[in-house]
């Protein structure tokens, strides 16, 4: 049986390695950092926009309904596709050249900017530490509302240092509006 999960399976494999393989190499930092740096370089959204900076959509066969969507169903095909590529390359050439495809659509196109931002140490910790440091007060995360249906659910929650609401996001999951809020927060406070 020939198709692409095989290969994403093959190439989900080889990123993983081939990714910590180079900052392991090349980054003086503690393993939960690396940890943290390797996942923001191998997440869904990451191989997403790496997947369509390389115009695999174009090469894609969806259905007219996929083919519309925008979003988060599309950005799993995307990424589903890289990591099918990189598992082809794998299968007809070999892991060195598979890694070196990896690092360079990857790695370097996006280390630089995750480094500087400082978010690899994921914004929920690196907004508490901040606000620790400088308020003394751990900040809190409340849901202000939800809504659609159990499968395809919304949430709105906001970021509070006491009492005091500093922004607020929309996330498809708490966790995900959580990160995105502090994300937001750090960008306000000019914590960055």
């Amino acid at each position: 049986m020939h198709h692409n999960e095989r290969l994403e399976f093959l190439g989900d494999a080889c990123i993983e390695l081939a990714v910590s393989e180079y900052l392991y190499d090349n980054l003086d930092l503690a393993e939960g950092d690396l940890t943290n740096i390797r996942a923001m370089l191998v997440n869904r959204e990451q191989l997403s926009r790496t997947g369509k900076n390389l115009g695999l959509k174009d090469f894609i066969l969806m259905s007219k309904g996929q083919a519309k969507n925008e979003g988060k169903a599309l950005d799993v095909i995307i990424s589903n596709a890289f990591e099918a590529v990189v598992g082809a390359i794998f299968v007809q050439s070999n892991y060195a050249k598979a890694k070196s495809f990896i690092v360079r659509t990857v790695v370097k196109t996006n280390i630089k900017s995750i480094l500087e931002s400082k978010l690899f140490k994921d914004p929920k910790t690196y907004f508490q530490e901040k606000a620790q440091e400088i308020y003394k007060i751990t900040p809190e995360y409340r849901t202000l509302r939800s809504w659609g249906p159990d499968h395809a659910k919304n949430f709105e929650v906001g970021v509070y240092v006491g009492d005091k609401l500093i922004t607020s996001s929309i996330g498809s999951s708490k966790q995900e509006a959580e990160r995105s809020a502090a994300f937001m927060a750090l960008k306000k406070k000019k914590w960055l």
